[in-house]
């Protein structure tokens, strides 16, 4: 490839804005495309208006537009099998194909794998009977976790604390089919208990050459949507990196206990995975276990991660994505030793039902604070040019700073100066982060 390339984006939410952000920086970028965007990523790439979902017009777009990489942001896509049809007609593009994505598409595929080749995780069964599951939950009650086993948005897992919990989740996922499909069969776990966090790498695993990968840094998500890991999950309220309890020692674990033997066991069985894995980490008292595989950036970890990068992002995709030689483990990517923290503003009423349409004020003057990046989640532009809420995560409001307590309280004062109707947020992102480092207990956004 040419050192000036055209790249294309796909995918329209707050991890979407946050590549093509990062993407925007590079000066070996000749023209960067999103599709279909949002009114945030506007500011720095040009949108078009083909869903992320619509692959033969995504790729009628590569070759027209001579789209040198595509790099694919969410799930759907991937697990559609994008990256399949691109690479067929020779077209570069950053992602895992069908067989790769069905890490995240299949959570029993992905337990069986993790089983078959040592990765620590719990212990787990598979039904497609719901009648089964809770005679199972019945013979051996106490906490567990019950999981949609296809795609759900990352809000597909059930922390049930006791039996009834638990047979009232096999309920709402095979019977009222709350996730649609994706509960056509669950997962029961075991629960575990511990710190959870997420571990993202660069991957490039294809065949006939050694997987190669290149781990980022630890970041840790808050799911619930209420302050205290209260409520049901979301996609994901806020998340910061870096992370204090995941210690060098631990980088290394992950790496050698999980990224490792789970790229081998691709390898063994014919895979090819080239683009983000994201593992689901806990810290439990006798180790580290996988949570879950995601086959793609986490979101939001990639506002939390992606602004620490002391580089250009293209560098490390297009080592991914382009064929020929692997040239991934050849470079030395570097990450700023700053703290960065990434505040969800959502929609009264998410992760269930919400109102769209809101006026969303405050973004420009928000806009001139440094060390600040509002990425646009579920926005829209009303006709007469405003922009609206649109969606249930709305804004994910980024800072950073030389310390966690710095970026939190960065963060909290641009949050505080965005309004829409009917605006939630948690008040306590980072808050682990804070009591670790011998920060003030009270919460963050008060400091």
């Amino acid at each position: 490839m040419g050192d000036k390339l055209n790249v294309l984006v796909v995918g329209s939410g707050g991890r979407e804005h946050a590549l093509a952000w990062k993407l925007a920086q590079s000066r070996r970028i000749s023209k960067l495309f999103c599709a279909p965007g949002n009114p945030g990523i506007e500011a720095v790439a040009e949108c078009v208006p083909i869903p992320a979902s619509d692959v033969e017009a995504l790729a009628a777009f590569a070759r027209e537009r001579r789209i040198d990489i595509t790099v694919v942001g969410p799930e759907s896509p991937l697990i559609a099998g994008i990256a399949d049809r691109f690479r067929a007609e020779g077209m570069a593009v950053f992602g895992p194909g069908r067989r790769g994505a069905v890490i995240e598409g299949s959570k029993s595929l992905a337990k069986q794998l993790m089983q078959r080749h040592s990765v620590p995780t719990a212990a787990f069964r598979v039904f497609s009977s719901p009648d089964e599951a809770v005679s199972y939950l019945k013979a051996r009650p106490g906490p567990v976790v019950v999981k949609a086993d296809g795609e759900a948005a990352g809000k597909g897992a059930i922390v049930c604390d006791d039996e009834q919990q638990a047979i009232a989740a096999v309920q709402a996922i095979m019977v009222d089919r709350v996730f649609g499909a994706a509960g056509d069969r669950v997962v029961i776990e075991e629960r575990m208990y511990g710190e959870e966090f997420s571990a993202l790498a660069f991957v490039d695993c294809r065949p006939g050459r050694d997987p190669v990968f290149a781990m980022m840094p630890a970041s840790q998500d808050h799911k619930p949507v209420f302050d205290g890991d209260r409520g049901p999950n979301t996609g994901g309220m806020g998340a910061y990196s870096p992370v204090p309890s995941v210690t060098a020692e631990v980088e290394r674990s992950v790496a050698d206990l999980v990224f490792t033997p789970i790229l081998a066991a691709m390898q063994e069985e014919g895979i090819e995975y080239r683009g983000v894995l994201y593992a689901g980490m806990m810290l439990t008292k006798s180790g580290i276990r996988v949570v879950e595989f995601n086959c793609r950036f986490g979101d939001p970890e990639t506002q939390a991660i992606l602004p620490r990068l002391d580089g250009d992002l293209l560098d490390p995709i297009e080592a991914v994505a382009a064929d020929g030689d692997a040239t991934l483990d050849r470079l030395d990517l570097k990450w700023k030793p700053n703290a960065c923290v990434c505040v969800v503003m959502a929609s009264k009423g998410y992760p269930g039902s919400y109102e769209k349409g809101k006026d969303i004020s405050g973004l420009q003057e928000v806009a001139q604070m440094p060390d600040v990046a509002v990425f646009h989640a579920g926005t829209s532009r009303a006709a007469d040019g405003r922009i609206v809420t649109a969606g249930g995560r709305v804004l994910g409001v980024t800072a950073w700073d030389r310390t966690t307590l710095g970026a939190v309280s960065r963060a909290y004062q641009a949050v505080e100066r965005i309004r829409f109707d009917g605006v939630h947020y948690r008040k306590d992102i980072g808050r682990r982060a804070l009591e670790r480092e011998g920060a003030l207990a009270r919460d963050p956004h008060d400091s």
